[in-house]
């Protein structure tokens, strides 16, 4: 394995390690939001240090759209059987059903925004007034606005123009009742430093995030897989690219990119090199300037 200078590495490790410890001292019910994504695998592993040898003290969560790649599910319950951890699982689908959110039309009609109201719904049904997400500030302007202590209102929503200072790290959690904070340990992390840390760790993530052989048609310069989810337009078809993916989301909506990286060495040596944010490939950030802003305001991780 490559040698990295791993000292900034522990740094960051040890913040987000303190940060979790503090939120355990503060918060009543916390929970950690798994997508089964690179970076909440990074966060499982960091609250696995933060509580050794017990058991993280809280639950995983998965707010699962129904339009998941199905590499991501299948990881996401081998790693939850490896550790022995709850997992919840919120429903989009049956958010659908039951007349809470409504499907988007279209030929790829994305279920992200979706996940807002199934998220709120859980959260409130289990009481969380704590949920932990793997947002960096590197990801895209609107996750650079946060604290490492988001406050939410009584209606999930966040207000970017009101947040508290964090100051020589003192974190404030005080809440009223029906509120409740989102909390960002790796908020200082770069993508960069997320790859660092799962080479350091020897950690597994999906098979989906290195180079492989897939059907991909490109819409508006974003390659989207082959699924069910997706209806071609006139004129379109799918041709076979070799790609892998920054990043995991809906499918409807979560672009590749073309790489050759089959193993960490490379993928990190691509990332070095890359122009483009990891979610530049996510369409549904696309539909205006302030997509995530405004989703965030409504109650998005």
């Amino acid at each position: 394995m490559a040698s990295y200078n791993l000292t900034h590495l522990k740094q960051l490790e040890a913040e987000a390690i303190f940060i979790m410890r503090e939120v355990a001292a503060q918060f009543e019910r916390p929970v950690l939001l798994f997508s089964g994504g690179k970076d909440s695998i990074v966060m499982t592993r960091l609250a696995e240090k933060a509580f050794y040898p017990a058991k993280m003290p809280f639950p995983l969560m998965h707010i699962d759209t129904g339009h998941n790649f199905k590499e991501t599910i299948e990881f996401r319950d081998k790693l939850v059987k490896k550790l022995g951890v709850q997992l919840l699982v919120g429903s989009v689908q049956e958010s659908i059903d039951q007349g809470k959110a409504q499907e988007e039309k279209g030929p790829n009609p994305s279920r992200n925004g979706l996940q807002t109201i199934t998220l709120l719904d859980k959260i409130e049904e289990y009481g969380f007034d704590a949920a932990f997400g793997g947002a960096r500030r590197d990801e895209e302007k609107a996750r650079a606005k946060e604290r490492f202590f988001s406050h939410r209102d009584e209606f999930g929503q966040w207000d970017p123009k009101n947040q508290r200072p964090e100051l020589w790290n003192l974190l404030n959690g005080r809440k009223n009742q029906g509120e409740h904070f989102r909390v960002f340990p790796i908020s200082n992390w770069t993508e960069m430093d997320v790859w660092q840390y799962i080479a350091m760790e020897g950690l597994e993530i999906p098979s989906i995030y290195f180079s492989h052989e897939r059907d991909i048609v490109n819409r508006g310069g974003v390659l989207l897989a082959k699924s069910e989810f997706i209806t071609l337009m006139d004129g379109e078809e799918y041709v076979k690219k070799v790609v892998r993916f920054r990043t995991v989301g809906d499918a409807s909506c979560t672009g590749a990119v073309e790489s050759p990286a089959k193993t960490l060495e490379e993928i990190i040596q691509e990332v070095a090199s890359a122009r483009v944010t990891e979610r530049g490939g996510r369409a549904d950030d696309k539909r205006s300037e302030a997509a995530m802003e405004d989703r965030k305001k409504q109650g998005y991780f």
